[in-house]
């Protein structure tokens, strides 16, 4: 008889039963699919992974080619930005192929997984930075939830027409077997030992050692088979792609940044990384159809993550043109009077006090990182512009506070009414004070 047959006729004798695993049938609701999701969600193979195996694994799951997966997932990455919190969930919740339970329901204490308990929590502080950042501030408004919501909509009906198909099987746990204890009863062990036999008083008066019989000779271990000899796996020649999208990526990020500092107010800091970010995407789509370009995942990462904190205030307007250190400017005449006050990080003071009566005219101060402070004659009548994006702005008696405020707008006439000096002021800062008032 077969162990397994010997094992269900034990169960049989114990009273216990063996339990099967339902078939998967019909969902029939939104509910009921989403929890078949969850206990048949797939499992990140070890085999054609480009990273955590997440594309890999959903392609697997649903019969799709998981390069379509990937240029999903790009795609979501540079349109809204919620690639990359996904990515980083599936990795948190998608158990390995051969783990027990997922990152997180290990960190839980559910099970094994080959996800440490710390790299665990760094993925879900990424997934909450990342997925907040998608969500708050994109390149298109509205993309994070857009994206968030296209992705969620694509698995649930993959799964609803698909879920019965390639069904994970559960992890195979440790079998324990029967073993017998000696007083008449079966226990479930993973080894079983046979009671040592009892020495002690004998009826007949025999000498006990009469009674031990000989050992049954042991019979003799067989000799290892040497392995088969077999020839190293060639090396598979290095792909170009990695090293051209790498080039191209340098290349665009430094024409983006010269086109910046030449005046081209499209150029920023968040759309240089858009840039390039869009350049690494290309490349991961062009390697996983011609082979190589998975060192450039290394790259893709951080500048998603570098984009989306850039769009979110208040770092989505800083701009890095200027220089670094203190600027006091006190302009006498018209001439002297510069259209623009631009300064990376510093304090700006600008003093319009000794400009003559004449003429309209107007300027921008505009700091980076910094505390700005603009004086302006008692009697101008002043056509203002004050924001900053993480900082106190105060202007002509109104004022703001905090992060992401909106801009203080309006003309001031001063005390003696209109008909003074036209003067037409923006003052902005990316993070710091500012500060219009008059002398």
């Amino acid at each position: 008889m077969s162990r397994r047959g010997r094992y269900r006729m034990l169960l049989g004798m114990s009273g216990a039963s063996e339990t099967r695993s339902p078939k998967p049938g019909a969902l029939n609701g939104f509910e009921e699919t989403v929890k078949d999701f969850w206990v048949s969600r797939p499992r990140r193979p070890h085999a054609g992974r480009k990273l955590a195996g997440v594309a890999a694994a959903i392609g697997y799951r649903y019969g799709i080619d998981p390069v379509v997966v990937r240029i999903a997932l790009v795609v979501t990455t540079l349109f809204g930005g919620f690639g990359v919190p996904f990515y980083l969930l599936g990795w948190l919740f998608l158990p390995g192929e051969s783990d027990e339970v997922s990152g997180f329901e290990s960190l839980i204490g559910r099970g094994r997984s080959s996800v440490s308990p710390a790299f665990a929590v760094v993925l879900m502080v990424l997934s909450v930075v990342s997925a907040g950042g998608s969500i708050t501030g994109s390149w298109f408004d509205g993309g994070g939830l857009i994206s968030c919501a296209l992705i969620a909509t694509a698995l649930y009906l993959l799964h609803r027409s698909r879920g019965h198909e390639n069904r994970p099987a559960p992890f195979a746990a440790r079998t324990s077997y029967p073993a017998f204890t000696g007083n008449g009863a079966f226990t479930m062990t993973d080894t079983a030992e046979a009671p040592a036999p009892a020495r002690g008083w004998d009826p007949l008066a025999a000498d006990p050692a009469g009674w031990d019989l000989p050992d049954a000779p042991t019979a003799q271990e067989p000799r290892p088979t040497p392995p088969p000899s077999y020839e190293a796996p060639q090396r598979r020649p290095r792909s170009k792609v990695g090293s051209a999208t790498f080039a191209l990526a340098v290349v665009t990020a430094g024409a983006g940044v010269l086109a910046g500092l030449n005046g081209a107010g499209w150029f920023d800091a968040q759309h240089i990384v858009g840039l390039v970010l869009g350049v690494v995407g290309i490349g991961l789509v062009t390697g996983a159809f011609a082979g190589g370009g998975r060192s450039l995942i290394g790259l893709a990462i951080p500048l998603a993550i570098a984009g989306l904190v850039l769009t979110t205030s208040p770092f989505k307007n800083f701009d890095v043109r200027g220089g670094l250190g203190d600027i006091t400017e006190s302009p006498s005449a018209v001439t002297d009077l510069k259209p623009l006050y631009q300064h990376a990080a510093g304090d700006i003071d600008l003093d319009l006090t000794k400009l003559p009566a004449g003429a309209p005219y107007s300027t921008t101060v505009s700091n980076g990182a910094g505390d700005t402070t603009v004086i302006v004659p008692a009697d101008a009548d002043v056509t203002f512009d004050c924001r900053t994006g993480a900082g106190q702005a105060s202007c002509f008696g109104r004022s703001t506070d905090g992060v992401s405020q909106g801009a203080l707008t309006g003309t001031d006439y001063g005390s003696d009414g209109p008909g003074g000096q036209k003067i037409t002021l923006k003052a902005e800062n990316s993070v710091g004070n500012v500060e219009v008032r008059r002398a």
